[in-house]
């Protein structure tokens, strides 16, 4: 009878295991990561321009936060995000912060949306 009560424990983990719970990277997404924003400052009161996000990890939905204000994406690559800045986000000189957005996906896996750490640009 002990080897039962040992047995069935260690069925459970098993199958718990067989299952995919364990496997984090069904539960989460990866971490979107900025290496480098083209151009990197513009002139304070200029037209709208476009605003080229290099880096890793961009899902094919993601999108660029511009001074925390979500903008129109363009996925390039996993690599690469475009979009268009407007001349009225860069009315005054100063440093605002650009990140990048993963959203939060459904299905079988719930997946919650990342954020990644935020890259300075420049209005001069």
């Amino acid at each position: 009878m002990n080897i039962s009560k040992a047995l069935i424990p260690a069925l459970l983990i098993v199958m718990t295991l067989g299952c995919g719970y364990s496997n984090p990277s069904m539960s989460t997404a990866a971490m979107p990561a900025i290496s480098q924003l083209s151009p990197g400052s513009v002139t304070a009161g200029g037209a709208q321009f476009q605003l080229e996000v290099d880096g890793a990890n961009f899902a094919s939905n993601a999108v660029i936060n511009f001074n925390g204000t979500a903008q129109a994406t363009q996925f390039v690559s996993a690599s690469k995000l475009e979009t268009m800045i407007p001349s009225g986000a860069i009315l005054n000189t100063g440093t605002v912060p650009v990140t990048v957005t993963n959203p939060a996906s459904t299905g079988r896996y719930n997946i919650p949306a990342v954020t990644s750490a935020p890259m300075n640009f420049n209005i001069d």
